[in-house]
């Protein structure tokens, strides 16, 4: 699969927030997210799958990046909206989806709500940063290299 673009305005509020994280109540991605007391994320891992919890404060907007694989989501509490490259849905926990290659969702929390990926980790590697890399693209370009 190739992705030809992803919706212009999530990628504009992903380019907003990265340019203005030096603003108070703005986070940057990946490291500083996963660092921050705000929203905290939570790494688990079983045999050949890694687990990430995030915990969404009530109000609070995530951007995340470009999914290269397939994988399922939960909302385990709570209730959120998410733009999925466009789509707008909103799902109120319990519930699961199964995510495309190259998913890119903005999150709104409605409450304050857990939201866990589960992605494939064939190696068992616990390097976060590593697996980073193996499952989501930061841009479009990323995207089309890892899935030619």
């Amino acid at each position: 699969m190739k992705l030809k673009k992803i919706d212009t305005s999530v990628q504009n509020l992903q380019d907003f927030v990265v340019e203005n994280n030096h603003l108070e109540g703005f986070f940057g991605t990946g490291e500083e997210i996963a660092s921050s007391d705000n929203i905290p994320i939570k790494h688990s891992f079983a045999d050949q799958i890694y687990i990430r919890q995030m915990t969404m404060p009530k109000d609070y907007v995530i951007v995340g990046a470009i999914h290269n694989h397939e994988h399922v989501w939960f909302l385990l509490t709570g209730k959120v909206s998410i733009n999925d490259n466009g789509n707008i849905i909103d799902h109120v926990a319990p519930c699961y989806m199964v995510s495309s290659p190259g998913s890119k969702r903005v999150i709104y929390a409605h409450e304050e709500s857990i939201f866990v990926n589960i992605h494939k980790n064939p190696s068992n590697t616990k390097d976060i940063s590593q697996l980073e890399s193996e499952i989501v693209s930061m841009n479009v370009e990323e995207f089309n290299k890892i899935n030619n």
